[in-house]
């Protein structure tokens, strides 16, 4: 039985805390939110994210960065990317010396482009930048909840540290694989949620299957250009990190990306679209960090630069439909 703390109490951060208390782990949840502290504590249910749901008896939730880290072996982030620097800031004279730092959280630093692990390497130091693990694939809270098998990775340089990380959340209905390739995980789990936004713009412009697969297809060309320049592996890109949450993410129903996407696909203004969400579509932010790793490692990735259009420019989805499909004729 290990000693948890997850950073972040929205459905993510709440479903992993579930899974892993139900595998026979204690598990401290930190939320910014009291009301959502509140109801885990006393009626072990987080009504704001993933309502309905029981949480286990052994998961606790806390406002206090101290008290969620207190004597605890591994830290799972699972806030927002924007909101991963202040967290490691303020967290990092806590976190125990032998601690393992997993990152759940999928997306980019806009300002630096930087990964997770690039973040945990700047402010927590080498020691846990070489333990550093990253678990991604597809993977919807409500469903590894619910009980739905599902199969997702934890990666990391450190083959004893995603094996501990296999080893604590693996339960009867969630199956954790290992890799090595840490830089393809994190980009495949981020860039997916640039593709769910196109993909649900396809969706929401009315059109059928044809687009969509096709807009997954090169969704998938796209990233695997970014991810290899980068220095991540073929094969992370071909597996449940990379394939599996593009399609998952660019098909669900219960994607919020895709959410996004169909909503500006039927005119909907962006800010009223964030105005009605509940938590955060990744996506719309880390648009802009694709973009410029797009521009510093000079590949092109004009789905990406389409979803940009969108999102900063005022383009209308159904003109950047039109942009992308009369691009000029080339091989595959």
């Amino acid at each position: 039985m290990a000693r948890i703390a997850v950073i972040g109490a929205g459905s993510w951060g709440t479903a992993l805390s579930t899974v892993a208390a139900r595998a026979g782990n204690t598990v401290r949840i930190w939320g910014r939110s009291l009301d959502v502290v509140d109801s885990i504590n006393r009626i072990h249910q987080n009504n704001r994210y993933l309502p309905n749901v029981p949480v286990p008896e052994q998961v606790s939730a806390t406002m206090d960065f101290a008290h969620a880290l207190d004597g605890v072996q591994f830290v799972i982030l699972a806030a927002p990317s924007h909101a991963t620097r202040k967290i490691l800031r303020a967290t990092a004279a806590l976190i125990p010396d032998q601690a393992i730092v997993v990152s759940a959280t999928k997306g980019i630093e806009i300002d630096t482009r930087k990964r997770i692990s690039q973040l945990v390497d700047e402010l927590l130091g080498e020691a846990y930048a070489r333990t550093f693990v990253c678990i991604s694939g597809p993977s919807f809270a409500k469903e590894v909840v619910a009980g739905h098998p599902t199969a997702i990775v934890a990666a990391s340089t450190d083959y004893p540290s995603s094996s501990a990380v296999q080893s604590i959340l693996s339960f009867t209905n969630l199956r954790i694989y290992t890799n090595d390739d840490v830089i393809g995980t994190e980009l495949a789990g981020s860039v997916k949620n640039v593709m769910a936004i196109a993909a649900g713009m396809v969706a929401g412009l009315g059109f059928g299957s044809n687009s969509v697969a096709a807009l997954i297809t090169r969704g998938l060309a796209e990233t695997t250009r970014l991810a290899i320049k980068a220095g991540a592996r073929m094969e992370t890109m071909m597996g449940l990190a990379g394939l599996g949450d593009l399609v998952l993410t660019c098909t669900g129903g219960l994607s919020r990306n895709r959410f996004v996407g169909v909503e500006l696909g039927r005119g909907r203004p962006l800010n009223d679209i964030i105005d009605s969400m509940t938590e955060v579509a990744e996506g719309i932010k880390t648009t802009k960090a694709v973009r410029a790793l797009a521009k510093e490692y000079d590949v092109e990735m004009p789905i990406t630069e389409e979803v940009y259009q969108v999102l900063y420019e005022g383009r209308g989805a159904r003109e950047a439909a039109a942009e992308l499909m009369n691009r000029p004729l080339r091989g595959e």
